[in-house]
């Protein structure tokens, strides 16, 4: 659970437009950090989130302060964690089954077809590139590949599953804050939700 709506203001709102008000936290208040602090990998580390590790996890393994869970939201501009953040091992499983009836459906369904345009290699000095591709619909897939395309091995079809999973390991590439600089960025968040409340 995150801490970030603890200190928010609120607000009173007729959620049945019938006279009578819920006090519920105003979430449509916003701070973030500044786009150059976090691009600046002096400021920012890249971190793989491990299966079933949140953000409150991560704060109280990294900043020893597991209320800090918001900073690494924001410092991801992640704003709905249920969506954004990697799901566990159990949680993806249940997702693909909710999606597509079952994993081996997934396994199945074809989700897009592409064509890799360059293969991902190494530069003598060991730079990764990577590989590039471009999503092509199944009539031209089916068209350059039923015409003898002598770059055949250059299509793929892409299950569902294999997409879904890629999504996932996507979102388990962070980056978090350099304990350095948290007092300063907390304290700018205070201001901020004190400026909010007045």
């Amino acid at each position: 659970m995150s801490f970030i709506f603890s200190r928010w203001p609120t607000v009173d709102y007729d959620f049945k437009k019938n006279g009578k008000k819920t006090t519920v936290t105003n979430v449509t208040l916003r701070f973030k950090l500044s786009e150059a602090l976090r691009t600046k990998s002096a400021v920012m580390y890249e971190y793989n989130v491990k299966n079933g590790e949140r953000p409150d996890i991560i704060a109280a393994k990294y900043y020893g302060d597991a209320s800090l869970d918001w900073l690494i939201l924001l410092a991801n501009n992640i704003i709905d964690p249920q969506w954004e953040w990697p799901l566990d091992d159990r949680s993806f499983d249940n997702y693909i089954r909710g999606k597509y009836g079952s994993i081996e459906a997934a396994q199945r369904q074809v989700h897009h077809y592409e064509k890799i345009l360059r293969a991902s290699s190494v530069t003598f000095d060991g730079i990764r590139i990577p590989e590039k591709t471009l999503w092509i619909g199944i009539e031209q897939y089916a068209d350059e590949i039923s015409h003898g395309d002598p770059t055949r091995a250059t299509h793929r079809t892409v299950y569902a599953y294999d997409y879904e999973l890629e999504q996932n390991d996507n979102k388990a590439i962070i980056k978090i804050l350099d304990k350095q600089f948290v007092n300063n960025i907390v304290s700018q968040y205070e201001t901020a939700i004190e400026d909010a409340r007045d």
